[in-house]
């Protein structure tokens, strides 16, 4: 979901850069802000008592995160959120965002689609935490090719690596190789350049 970078200005968002791996907030933290992402991609995840990383979600320029918990006195956040690349964020103050949704009903109805996909992708992917190794790939593949216009096969390239779909899906790193290798062979996939194509 996207705010004009003019009207977050306008009430009063600042525009912070951050560099790779920067946190932007940590988990447990009450969120104050709206955040945007102008330039740059970021992810949020957590950590198991062992220190593994589970990747909860990237979030592309354009897009936002973290806006649901806005709506929820004093809730804290079940996330990181960390620059992957250098990123340029929009931050707008939480009663600024709030009075922006109060101003322009149709925003909070965009809110409520953007908050409505991010539960409808995390129920998927917990569907498939009982499943084979290949339906979690699938659930997760045919999750992101849905945001797409083209449906033919092959046609969507599969913007995540390896590691981020075994950590999006729960799986180790060599299961997912060797499931995207499967998958392959049965056609159900092709690897072109190293890019899973889907």
């Amino acid at each position: 979901m996207v705010i004009d970078q003019c009207i977050l200005e306008s009430r009063g968002a600042v525009i912070v850069e951050y560099g790779i791996n920067d946190l932007i907030f940590l988990e447990g933290d009450i969120l104050k802000y709206y955040y945007q992402i102008i330039e740059g991609k970021v992810k949020l995840n957590n950590y198991t008592d062992d220190g593994k990383e589970i990747l909860q979600n990237n979030i592309d320029e354009g897009m936002s995160f973290g806006e649901y918990l806005l709506f929820l006195e004093n809730a804290r956040s079940p996330v990181n959120a960390v620059a992957l690349t250098s990123c340029k964020i929009s931050k707008l103050p939480k009663a600024s965002f709030l009075g922006l949704i109060e101003e322009f009903p149709n925003l909070g109805l965009d809110i409520n689609h953007s908050i409505s996909e991010h539960i409808h992708f995390r129920n998927i992917i917990g569907k498939s935490a009982a499943q084979r190794s290949s339906h979690k790939l699938i659930a997760l593949l045919d999750h992101l090719k849905s945001k797409q216009p083209n449906t033919e096969p092959f046609s969507f390239m599969v913007p995540l690596t390896r590691q981020e779909m075994a950590n999006l899906t729960g799986l180790c790193v060599e299961t997912t190789i060797k499931m995207i290798k499967k998958m392959e062979k049965e056609n159900l996939l092709k690897i072109v350049n190293r890019k899973i194509y889907y």
